[in-house]
């Protein structure tokens, strides 16, 4: 059965930083590059960051490029995204989910930005 659990929102304020995590199991982790996708109140979900398998290559959306970084551990089953110089429009709920499976998704973490 395909599990993801993500884990590491919460409350900080614009300028912050906080790094959430992301924990599969049920799949063979490795083979498959992992993504974070975010949904802002009112908002379409978006992609955010994608990591290859391998975690050799990662690619981001514009909104934050630079500020966002995401990485992981094939030996813990984990993918992570470090977000800095967080903004009031960063708030959102944020998901994982292994690309190309389906049945991936998690039930989010809330990230609020908000002085």
């Amino acid at each position: 059965q395909v599990q993801v659990a993500e884990s590491g929102g919460g409350l900080v304020q614009p300028g912050g930083s906080l790094r959430l995590s992301c924990s599969a199991s049920g799949f063979t982790f490795s083979n498959y590059a992992m993504s974070w996708y975010r949904q802002g109140p009112g908002k379409e979900r978006e992609l955010v960051a994608v990591i290859t398998s391998t975690g050799a290559g990662t690619h981001y959306a514009d909104s934050v490029k630079g500020r966002f970084t995401i990485s992981r551990d094939n030996a813990k089953n984990t993918v992570y995204l470090e977000m800095n110089r967080l903004k009031p429009e960063d708030t959102a709920v944020y998901y994982c989910k292994a690309m190309g499976l389906p049945s991936s998704w998690g039930q989010g973490t809330q990230v609020t930005v908000s002085a």
